[in-house]
């Protein structure tokens, strides 16, 4: 297991990096299109128009979260790699729990559970 758990580690953390890329993608250029899809039922259809320039901003945010986590699999010292990774595996974790605890529990699943496991292996690698 401890010869895996490295690539593991990086496998997880380039999932969770892709996620954020995804999301920043659709909040920033399909928040209208794709963002409908996936929010239906959570969001009225009129609110997003009005919310474009929002949902906008926390895309770019989410784009941060994923440039941090792709360049932690770039970096080639072992501890700084860990420290980069560990650092932004846990802004994803607390902003997956909080938009559980404030918006939809689904949150918690998509974005805070796949950081956590990611986190889990990043610690075991």
């Amino acid at each position: 297991m401890e010869n895996i758990t490295p690539l593991l580690a990086k496998i997880f953390t380039a999932l969770v990096a892709f996620e954020h890329v995804f999301i920043l993608w659709m909040e920033m250029f399909a928040w209208e299109t794709t963002g409908k899809k996936v929010f239906k039922g959570a969001l009225p259809e009129t609110l997003f128009k009005p919310t474009k320039g929002l949902a906008a901003n926390q895309g770019l945010y989410n784009g941060f979260l994923a440039a941090g986590l792709i360049w932690s699999l770039f970096i080639s010292d072992p501890l700084w790699q860990k420290n980069i990774a560990c650092f932004f595996l846990t802004c994803v974790i607390v902003a997956g729990v909080y938009g559980a605890i404030s918006a939809s529990k689904r949150i918690f699943f998509t974005q805070a559970l796949p950081a956590i496991i990611a986190i889990l292996l990043v610690a075991l690698a």
